[in-house]
């Protein structure tokens, strides 16, 4: 890759950059067949072009591991992601994770109360925590009965899930800025 040419290859895909092969490989067959240019309405060549140099580089752990070392170099930026992480040291903290997961699903409610739910590729990508680390805090979270499952599989915040966030963002002055703002 020559300099100047640097492309996010985790937004391309959609993905975090904590994403495991598995997820790596799943999003990328979705986006392939989705993007690939024999695919009417849909059919993007060059969209197409840049998932299947993304997939290459990221399936590949020596090549993943250049490309990762380039990336955190060049992504001073902030990221959407950023919005919802409180602190980097503090990144995959039970207690962060499990409101941080509670805002994304409260959020999304209030956005849209006859869509509600979100699946857990979606929860994966937005919270940046990994596949591994996810189905605790999930699991966790359902046993509390702050989010259950919906008929279509998607997972939803609950009226005691809906409480929960409250209190956690009353604790939480960033927290509630970002539900400020993305209520709004």
């Amino acid at each position: 890759m020559e300099p100047g040419e640097f492309k996010d290859f985790y937004e391309i895909l959609e993905i975090s950059p904590n994403a495991n092969s598995d997820t790596i490989d799943r999003v990328f067959r979705y986006l392939a067949q989705r993007y690939h240019p024999d695919m009417q309405g849909t059919g993007d060549h060059q969209r197409f072009s840049d998932i299947v140099q993304a997939h290459e580089t990221l399936r590949d752990p020596a090549k993943r591991a250049r490309y990762d070392i380039e990336y955190k170099q060049r992504s001073g930026r902030p990221s959407a992601q950023s919005e919802v992480v409180p602190a980097p040291q503090a990144l995959f903290e039970d207690g962060t994770v499990q409101e941080r997961l509670l805002l994304l699903l409260y959020v999304k409610r209030r956005r849209n109360m006859n869509n509600p739910g979100m699946g857990n590729l979606e929860l994966e990508r937005l919270s940046g925590c990994p596949r591994e680390l996810l189905e605790f805090h999930l699991w966790y979270l359902k046993e509390k009965g702050w989010i259950s499952r919906l008929e279509n599989g998607l997972l939803s915040i609950t009226v005691n899930g809906v409480d929960q966030s409250n209190r956690d963002t009353r604790r939480s002055p960033n927290t509630k800025l970002l539900t400020a703002q993305q209520g709004a």
